[in-house]
């Protein structure tokens, strides 16, 4: 059994996710998601899609993007 990095909860079903080099412990989807997605830098949402990525900077749309002065970036339909 492994303790979740966020709630704490000792599972025996907690599962790893490996990135950018390090290993992180979570017990649920939620969990995981809390700590690693990223966040819009306009609307402050949790990116849990596709998102958009702009100079180095994520958004989690283009409107958001835009918002933010960024140019050139079209949701698709």
């Amino acid at each position: 059994m492994a303790t979740c990095e966020v709630c704490g909860n000792n599972y025996g079903m907690s599962f790893e996710i490996h990135a950018q080099g390090a290993v992180h412990v979570f017990d649920c989807f939620s969990c995981a998601i809390h700590r690693m997605a990223p966040v819009c830098e306009h609307c402050r949402v949790q990116i849990i899609g596709q998102g958009v990525e702009a100079d180095g900077h994520w958004f989690c749309g283009a409107h958001c993007a835009r918002a933010e002065g960024r140019a050139g970036i079209v949701d698709k339909v």
